[in-house]
């Protein structure tokens, strides 16, 4: 019988719910059972799961009312290996009560530093005695949110229970160790000898068009108004970018349209098995982040879906952008629309040699960066618990 593994979620209508489904789609590689298992604090998944995923969820709230869903979440999680996506209270915190009453061993993924949301090492909590109690002790008080930054604090500090941990960019692996795991791509599925562009475009209506991609979720430190901005300098009206899915948190994606809404073409949410056809339509994917903390901490995933695409990839020199693209893709500093305007002329004056690049592209994703170069780390991982 396979050994089975309990992905555990701080919060499946979050960001983390694609990286728990990569690592799912890795692990079933490797023939482990896998459960997902975490806490709604939204209304819906954050994303549509790769097909034949098993989710048990329960929902999310506020102390104390959440301890009764944690306890509940608790019996669900009955994997020979716990492994938690995220040092949070509600994914690792659970996890090491879990691994104290069951003795599993428990492997921590991080693929964000979560301080960095707050500002990072700058960041104290020093309330009043006054303030202090009413964090704890009023309907809203900040204290009874599970996510709140002095909890993610503390937890740093016991990462060591984690008999192994699992990170994808350098400056995660300086802070806190641990084994280096690719934000990858299921390189077979996202393959562009599968899809062809012309028909891709003509069924999301962007035949007219030459396609910009942004495949994700809009957010300030992400740089899409820079590209919206570059799109201003260049006024070329056949150029549009197109964002997939939109922001779960908020209405930034619908401030931008406000602002920018000529160039901006907005497709639904797309369950993973029908991102590589959207993918397919761009002619160059753009990963424009900004030099922010949270951005050096990050792998951003919208490269690895240009790369196993074989697009060309228009991004920026923060944090692993560089290492990852190596020569295959296009490089700017970050926060200059000038400098992107620039690149995307580039790359449509000589596309021939841009898509030559996306294919290079490709070889290193499939090299470095596919579901199988994951899984040979997690087996080695595995193999040292």
């Amino acid at each position: 019988m396979n050994k089975k593994v309990s992905l555990v979620v701080s919060d499946l209508s979050g960001g983390g719910a694609i990286r728990a489904f990569l690592l799912g789609q890795v692990l079933k590689k490797l023939n482990y059972a896998i459960e997902i298992v975490g806490f709604m604090f939204g209304k819906e998944l954050y994303a549509t799961p790769p097909s034949g995923f098993t989710i048990t969820s329960v929902p999310g709230g506020k102390y104390p009312g959440v301890l009764t869903a944690a306890r509940d979440l608790l019996k669900n999680i009955d994997g020979d290996i716990i492994y938690a996506v995220k040092p949070k209270p509600t994914s690792f915190g659970l996890s090491v009560l879990k691994k104290f009453t069951s003795r599993r061993p428990i492997i921590l993924d991080m693929d964000d530093w979560e301080l960095s949301w707050y500002g990072g090492d700058q960041w104290q909590y020093r309330p009043t005695l006054k303030q202090f109690g009413r964090d704890i002790f009023t309907k809203d008080g900040q204290l009874r949110y599970p996510d709140h930054p002095l909890y993610i604090k503390w937890l740093e500090n016991f990462v060591n229970y984690a008999d192994a941990i699992t990170i994808d960019t350098q400056f995660l692996k300086e802070r806190f160790g641990g084994v280096y795991l690719s934000n990858g791509k299921d390189t077979d599925l996202f393959d562009p000898e599968h899809y062809d562009p012309e028909h891709s475009r003509k069924r999301y209506g962007l035949s007219e068009y030459r396609v910009l991609m942004f495949p994700g979720a809009p957010r300030p430190h992400k740089g899409v108004e820079d590209v919206l901005v570059a799109l201003e300098y260049l006024n070329q009206p056949d150029l549009r970018l197109v964002i997939v899915g939109g922001s779960p948190y908020d209405d930034y994606d619908q401030q931008l349209i406000k602002k920018w809404g000529r160039w901006i073409i907005k497709l639904p949410r797309t369950p993973v098995e029908e991102m590589p056809e959207v993918v397919s339509a761009a002619h160059i994917v753009v990963v424009p982040q900004r030099d922010t903390l949270a951005a050096r901490a990050q792998f951003p995933l919208k490269l690895t879906d240009g790369m196993a695409m074989a697009k060309p990839v228009l991004s920026t020199r923060v944090g692993d952008i560089p290492t990852i693209l190596g020569d295959t893709g296009y490089l700017v500093e970050p926060s200059s629309p000038q400098q992107l305007a620039e690149g995307i002329q580039q790359i449509f004056q000589n596309l021939d040699a841009a898509n030559h690049k996306g294919l290079q592209a490709r070889e290193l994703c499939v090299k470095y960066h596919s579901v199988d170069a994951m899984a040979a780390v997690i087996a080695d991982v595995i193999a040292d618990l």
